[in-house]
């Protein structure tokens, strides 16, 4: 009877998991959604990323009050400060820059390099020693997001990097970072109270700055699906998915339910065919299909050479 209730936790975990990377997935065209383009604006970027933040901040309070959770101790604040500004400022503030000049099926194939870029930003802070074909996987996919880059500003009378290319690689850069620290207070909060108390920390700040600059509709008016979009990246992207995914990663094995985790770019250009019109083309399936190929195999060579502790790592 124990090995069955054993048996079907892991498959429960794994299916969480799965709820959450395809819950994350929809950040990209939700936050397209929600900014809506250069030639069709919708919500601007800056209020989407403060409301996102405000939203999650309001649903995370109530919940600490309700747990009852106690105060992080003060050696926690810095790596709850470093998670906030990466993930709750530097990742959705950047992407909501970058998505009102791209498709999110161009920024799918970018934002594929997460993965590898969080085992690279985790060897660099965390000091840890990876393998050189680690290191070899993480230029090859760098180097493919670049050439995708370079031939999609080519082929739109560009040269070189476009600067929402810049933005995405910068939001790469700003999530990645923001999870090595959130990964190191992890196993002493927990998974679900790291988030929820990077977003409270926001809330003297980004509710604030939301009432603030909330839109003028008379003015402007606002598409009821852009504020669907941003109802979405503040309840879900923002605070709900990760308790899926964190609670998967908990009861499938982060091991195992981490693989899902490549499926996140492919997923998320299939929700942007119903949501957003965009139409899928070879160019990018293929250029995904090969960044994941680097990110699969650089996962399987990040082991380090010394041994550390392994830390839990989640998409946004």
């Amino acid at each position: 009877m124990s090995a069955m209730t054993s048996e079907r936790r892991l498959l429960l975990g794994f299916w969480l998991g799965v709820l959450g990377v395809a819950l994350f997935a929809i950040t990209l065209p939700a936050t397209r959604l929600a900014t809506g383009s250069a030639q069709d604006p919708q919500l601007a970027p800056l209020f989407v990323t403060v409301g996102r933040a405000a939203t999650a901040g309001l649903l995370s309070l109530a919940f600490l009050l309700a747990t009852r959770s106690p105060w992080p101790a003060r050696r926690h604040w810095g790596p709850l400060l470093g998670a906030v500004a990466g993930n709750v400022i530097g990742y959705p503030l950047l992407l909501a820059l970058a998505l009102r000049h791209v498709t999110a099926t161009h920024a799918a194939v970018v934002t594929a390099l997460l993965p590898l870029v969080t085992a690279v930003a985790a060897a660099l802070i965390l000091g840890q020693r990876a393998r050189l074909g680690f290191w070899l996987c993480a230029v090859a996919g760098s180097a493919l997001v670049v050439v995708f880059a370079w031939l999609r500003a080519d082929q739109a009378g560009g040269f070189g990097l476009a600067a929402a290319d810049w933005l995405l690689l910068g939001a790469v850069v700003a999530a990645s970072v923001g999870y090595v620290y959130g990964a190191q207070v992890t196993p002493v909060l927990g998974a679900e109270r790291v988030i929820c108390w990077m977003c409270v920390l926001t809330l003297p700040v980004s509710l604030p700055a939301t009432l603030y600059l909330w839109p003028d509709t008379a003015l402007q008016p606002v598409r009821a699906s852009a504020w669907l979009g941003f109802a979405y990246v503040g309840c879900v992207s923002m605070w709900a998915g990760f308790f899926a995914w964190f609670r998967g990663l908990d009861w499938g094995g982060a091991l195992r339910v981490s693989q899902v985790q490549l499926l996140q770019p492919f997923l998320s250009m299939l929700f942007a065919l119903p949501l957003l019109g965009e139409r899928l083309d070879a160019g990018s399936i293929g250029f995904a299909m090969a960044v994941v190929a680097t990110v699969l195999i650089g996962r399987r060579l990040s082991r380090p050479a010394a041994p550390v502790s392994i830390q839990q790592e989640s998409p946004s």
